[in-house]
């Protein structure tokens, strides 16, 4: 069964959990609730997963950032963030451009 960037994106859109960036680690951590963050997060930080993972690239167009997805799977709780094999393929596939779509932040 061939995967499409149509496949990808209804993937990346069913991801769950939040992220935010941690101030005093200075890095990006995941967490399944808002309330499960500290206070050394600042709650304008907190992102829900599935829009994390684009990237604003000028007006409506955000990229799929493989950057970012990497950044979920480190975190290796992949059922826990509902990571599709579509996303893996899209990571494995750096052979190929980024997916750019038109779309609206919820």
């Amino acid at each position: 069964m061939a995967i499409s960037s149509q496949d990808i994106c209804n993937a990346a859109d069913q991801l769950k959990g939040f992220v935010g960036f941690h101030g005093k680690r200075g890095t990006h951590i995941v967490r399944f609730s808002e309330d499960a963050f500290g206070m050394d997060v600042a709650d304008a930080s907190i992102t829900p997963c599935h829009e994390f993972v684009w990237r604003p690239e000028g007006g409506q167009r955000m990229a799929l950032c493989r950057e970012r997805l990497a950044l979920l799977l480190e975190q290796h709780v992949d059922d826990r963030l509902n990571i599709a094999e579509p996303l893996r393929l899209y990571l494995r596939r750096d052979d190929l451009p980024e997916i750019v779509a038109e779309r609206r932040l919820r």
